[in-house]
């Protein structure tokens, strides 16, 4: 079975690759119709998984599903595991929508140039990647070793859901996370954008690069009265950071509600990474639109609301409905999602919301000052 994870890793590294090195070598600001066909292109990558996923698991391939799944303690065919990674990547995908929101925020806030956040939301999903692969590892052998720490994840889902349920949005700095002041501590920050340098150092080339055509950082104070080499962190490092954080905050939700499926470690890293993968087109398809989705939070609530109940009665849920109570949960998911969606678009049309007031930039491109 190693051999699979081993071709998945470097199946998503050759598609990283090929995005970053061929299709977005050169930085530039991403239109909404290249958006809507890269995440077509991945929506169909996750959606045509499912295939492998049915005859893997339907055969046995390297062991796959060899094991019964201690969710439900039943050994997981090409039907059933098919259903669990579908129902784990739609509920994925619906809660990554949610970070789009604050990706949104974050990007406002440090005034990144259009040009640059591809790049910044290219390796944001591969420090993503690592850290979920890392809890999914974690939280697999906990459940294996522990089954009743799943009631935990249940319980944890549900004050989640309850919690954006009411309480209100916030609008906290996104600057002043734990990871930014960390990295403000140990690093100095320059004050102006170096192109689409993450750091630079002092007296290099790289430090008297323009971020933009005709800005010259040679006025940059930071860069000016660092030693020569000292390293230097630029606005779009801390851009990155902040992504990162808020990236490992909704982890912690999201992958307990996959848990909460299947703990199949390959079906439930697979349908994450399906979904993470995706988030960077979606985001600029619908960050321009996505304040018209008014319910989409109220609907990811009733989402986690549901995903928490059904994993603190797991065992009642399979004695009513059956061995195939997995295929009900993922149409009740897609159907809170659709009312959702279909509920914001007939509020936009009788009353569309007033436009929120723009957040004052943390990094003025024209900064004179350093950030402390």
């Amino acid at each position: 079975m190693i051999w699979f994870w081993i071709g998945f890793v470097v199946l998503v590294l050759a598609l990283l690759a090929l995005d970053l090195g061929v299709f977005h070598r050169k930085a530039h600001v991403i239109s909404f119709r290249e958006a809507m066909g890269w995440s077509a292109f991945w929506i169909f990558l996750g959606l045509a998984f499912s295939v492998f996923i049915y005859y893997g698991y339907e055969n046995q391939w390297a062991g796959l599903g060899a094991k019964p799944d201690p969710i439900d303690r039943r050994i997981n065919d090409g039907r059933g595991a098919t259903v669990k990674y579908l129902t784990g990547y739609v509920v994925e995908k619906s809660l990554s929508v949610d970070n789009i929101f604050v990706i949104a925020m974050i990007f406002a806030a440090t005034a990144v140039p259009a040009i640059y956040q591809h790049r910044v939301l290219f390796w944001g999903i591969i420090g993503a990647l690592v850290m979920r692969g890392l809890m999914i590892g974690i939280g697999a052998q906990l459940i294996a070793r522990f089954h009743w720490i799943l009631y935990l994840f249940g319980a944890f889902l549900i004050f989640t859901a309850i919690k954006m349920l009411v309480i209100r949005e916030s609008h906290d700095d996104p600057s002043n996370t734990w990871a930014v002041r960390l990295a403000r501590r140990f690093f100095p920050v320059t004050a102006k954008f170096h192109g689409e340098h993450f750091f630079v150092r002092a007296g290099s080339r790289a430090s008297h690069e323009a971020a933009t055509p005709g800005a010259a950082v040679e006025d940059d104070p930071v860069v000016d009265q660092s030693p020569s080499g000292k390293v230097l962190l630029t606005p779009l490092a801390l851009t990155l950071v902040m992504i990162e954080a808020t990236d490992l905050i909704f982890a912690v939700d999201s992958i307990p509600a996959v848990f909460a499926i299947t703990a199949d470690p390959f079906i439930v890293f697979t349908s994450n990474v399906f979904a993470i993968l995706g988030l960077r087109s979606l985001y600029f398809a619908l960050a321009g639109m996505i304040r018209m989705f008014r319910y989409l939070k109220l609907s990811l609530a009733v989402v986690l609301l549901l995903i928490g109940a059904k994993m603190m009665v797991a065992e009642q849920l399979k004695e009513r409905l059956g061995e195939n109570f997995n295929f009900y949960v993922l149409g009740m998911v897609l159907g809170i999602l659709s009312l959702g969606v279909a509920a914001s678009i007939v509020a936009q049309r009788l009353s569309p919301p007033r436009e929120a007031e723009p957040l004052a930039p943390i990094v003025p491109p024209d900064s004179d000052g350093a950030i402390h």
